[in-house]
């Protein structure tokens, strides 16, 4: 998969969902635990060195495996080299945990079975169908910022549950609603 430099180094100064400074140690054999900072923007991990701004490395959390090590540790791996991990130390057994399930919730297939299960849940409690739904298998959009990561086609974007969201809703009177005044008698 290709990336653009630029996009990705925008991309890592968004707000993150998680950062933290842990230990982390790469794939190759001999690599050293070192600490860095780690965030989680949408689906991707960036890792900092604790000291600069621009981020050493990315890793795009798509079929990988997130494995919980020994006490405080974890690994990512990916399904097509699960030999090749990436180690991770928390500070403590809570952190680590939270970022587990922070990583397995931040890849585009749990989105996208998500996004299939919610719209299933919907449907059976209004019996309605959500068009922009619809297309969860192609070109899948998810109720989040309006984002485009990195050219891969996911789109993440709170428009798109918008209007659907509004439709199903019952109406509501409001101030600037006319019909929540009533008319007098004779006034036009």
């Amino acid at each position: 998969m290709r990336y653009n430099e630029k996009e990705l180094q925008a991309l890592s100064r968004q707000p993150a969902e998680m950062a933290a400074e842990l230990g982390m140690r790469g794939p190759k054999k001999g690599s050293v635990l070192k600490r860095r900072l780690v965030k989680l923007v949408v689906n991707f991990l960036f890792y900092f060195r604790t000291d600069e701004a621009e981020p050493v490395g990315a890793l795009l959390l798509e079929r990988c495996r997130v494995i919980r090590e020994e006490p405080g540790t974890f690994s990512i791996s990916f399904i097509e080299d699960p030999e090749r991990k990436y180690h991770f130390e928390c500070s403590s057994e809570e952190q680590c945990q939270e970022w587990m399930e922070a990583l397995r919730q931040a890849s585009y297939e749990f989105m996208r079975r998500s996004l299939i299960f919610y719209r299933n849940e919907i449907r059976k409690v209004t019996g309605k169908v959500c068009a922009g739904l619809q297309r969860a298998g192609v070109g899948l959009q998810v109720a989040r910022v309006g984002l485009q990561v990195a050219g891969v086609g996911l789109q993440v974007a709170e428009a798109v549950l918008r209007p659907w969201l509004m439709a199903t809703r019952p109406p509501h009177r409001t101030p600037w609603n006319s019909s929540a005044y009533p008319r007098r008698p004779g006034s036009s």
